[in-house]
C-alpha cells in the first residue's frame, strides 16, 4: 500500500504531463504517481516515463473508465487525483492530503470558482455550465460543494474502495460529489488557483455535448438517490394539471348536474391514478434507500479492515 497515490489520467497531454509529474513529486516526495493513459497518439507515455511517473494504460475511452480502473487497482492511505494539463497548482496537494490525514476528510475539492477560474478561463459557456450544475446539486442535495466539476481533489481510502464508477466519461465528477454527499462523506473545499491550459494543449471537454452528459447524469443520480424527491414531484406535478382540469368539470356539474366534458374527466383520472402509482413508487424506493445506506455502512466496515489489514502487512502503524 501506498502512503500517497496520485492518480493522472491522461489522454494527449504530451506538453504537459511532465511538468505534471515532476511538480508532484517534488511537492509530494513519499507520493507514487501513477499516470494512467487513455490510447494517446502523442508522446504522453514517453513524457510521463522520463519525468518519473509509473504509466499504466485504460484501452476504453473516457475518464470515468480511467478512473474505474484507477480506483481498482492502486492501494492508498491517500490519494490525490489530478489532470495532466497543467492547470492546477501542485503545491495546493499538501494541504489536501493533510485534510485527509488529519481531518479525515473522505473527499477534497480543489475549488477553482472561488479562486481564478472565471478570470484565467477563456470559454464562457464553461463557466456557465460550472456555475449552473454547481448551484443545481447544491439546492438539490443541500449541499455546500463549491466546485463540481473540478478534476483536481483527494480521496481518503473508504472513499476510493466504496465508490461504485458508473459514468464513462467527464461526468464523473459529478458522479462522486454526489455520491460522497449522498452517504454522508466528510467533505473539505480549498481555494486553488486554476491557470488556462498552455498554448498548443486543447481540451478534450466539448461544451455542448458533455455538458448535456454532466445534466442528465445529475437528474438521474437525483433519481437514483432522492427517489421520494424524484417521483414525490411527478406526482404532485400530475395531481396539480389533473385537479386544474378536473375542477371546471366538477363545477359544471354541481350546477347542471349534467357531466357535459366527459373525456376530460376520464383523463384527469387517468392522470391522477397515475400521481398516485408515482408516489407510491416513491415511497418505496425510498424505503429501499434506506436499506441500501445501512447496508452500506457495513461495507465500509469491511474496507476499514481492509486498510488497517494492507497497513500491518507493509509493516507501519495505524
Amino acid at each position: 500500500m501506498d502512503k500517497i497515490a496520485v492518480l493522472v489520467p491522461c489522454y494527449n497531454e504530451a506538453k504537459t504531463i511532465g511538468k505534471v509529474v515532476r511538480d508532484f513529486k517534488e511537492i509530494l516526495p513519499e507520493a507514487v504517481v501513477y499516470v494512467y493513459d487513455n490510447n494517446s497518439s502523442d508522446n504522453t507515455v514517453q513524457e510521463a516515463e522520463q519525468a518519473g511517473a509509473i504509466v499504466r494504460h485504460e484501452y476504453q475511452q473516457g475518464k470515468g473508465n480511467v478512473i474505474r480502473r484507477m480506483f481498482r487497482e492502486i492501494e492508498a492511505e491517500v490519494y490525490v487525483m489530478v489532470d495532466g494539463d497543467d492547470t492546477y497548482p501542485a503545491k495546493a496537494a499538501f494541504e489536501m492530503v493533510r485534510l485527509v490525514r488529519e481531518r479525515q476528510s473522505d473527499m477534497v475539492v480543489g475549488d477553482r470558482l472561488s479562486g481564478t477560474y472565471f478570470t484565467e478561463n477563456k470559454r464562457p459557456f464553461h463557466n456557465f455550465g460550472n456555475t449552473l450544475v454547481r448551484e443545481s446539486i447544491n439546492r438539490l442535495f443541500h449541499a455546500s460543494i463549491q466546485d463540481i466539476m473540478t478534476g483536481y481533489r483527494a480521496f481518503s481510502y473508504q472513499f476510493v474502495k466504496s465508490f461504485p464508477v458508473l459514468s464513462k466519461g467527464f461526468e464523473i465528477e459529478t458522479e462522486m460529489t454526489i455520491f460522497a454527499v449522498d452517504r454522508n462523506m466528510k467533505v473539505d473545499n480549498i481555494v486553488v488557483e486554476y491557470r488556462d491550459r498552455p498554448e498548443g494543449s486543447t481540451s478534450k471537454l466539448n461544451t455542448f455535448s458533455d455538458g448535456g452528459r454532466v445534466l442528465l447524469t445529475m437528474i438521474n443520480l437525483y433519481k437514483n438517490y432522492r427517489p421520494f424527491g424524484f417521483f414525490g414531484s411527478l406526482a404532485f406535478l400530475l395531481a396539480a394539471v389533473g385537479g386544474g382540469f378536473f375542477v371546471p368539470v366538477f363545477a359544471d356539474f354541481l350546477r347542471t348536474g349534467i357531466v357535459d366534458r366527459f373525456p376530460t374527466l376520464i383523463v384527469c383520472g387517468f392522470v391522477m391514478v397515475l400521481a398516485m402509482i408515482l408516489f407510491a413508487v416513491g415511497v418505496i424506493l425510498a424505503t429501499l434507500r434506506v436499506k441500501d445506506r445501512q447496508d452500506f455502512e457495513y461495507r465500509l466496515q469491511e474496507i476499514n479492515r481492509t486498510k488497517i489489514y494492507c497497513r500491518s502487512r507493509d509493516g507501519y502503524g495505524q
